[in-house]
């Protein structure tokens, strides 16, 4: 009686592993393949790096830098539509 449960144990156990084995293999190769439609057909913004380097801020006057934090936090907003 109790090596039949066991079999049954052992059987269930394999049977779970197989069916999460396979769910996983399904999962790679659908990842993999959207990965080359991505690659295929997405489109690619390139960003030319300036040819200057930018301004340095002199941090001895705290109301320029907290300007250009206000301008890039609003600039953040505007572009995320918030």
């Amino acid at each position: 009686m109790d090596s039949n449960l066991m079999l049954e144990g052992v059987g269930l156990m394999f049977l779970g592993m197989g069916i999460v084995f396979g769910f996983l293999t399904i999962l790679v190769f659908t990842v993999m393949g959207m990965s080359a439609l991505t690659a295929r057909f997405g489109a690619v913004d390139h960003v030319e790096p300036s040819s200057h380097p930018p301004a340095a801020i002199d941090v001895s006057d705290h109301r320029q830098v907290v300007a250009v934090i206000t301008a890039a936090v609003a600039r953040y907003r505007a572009s995320r539509g918030a």
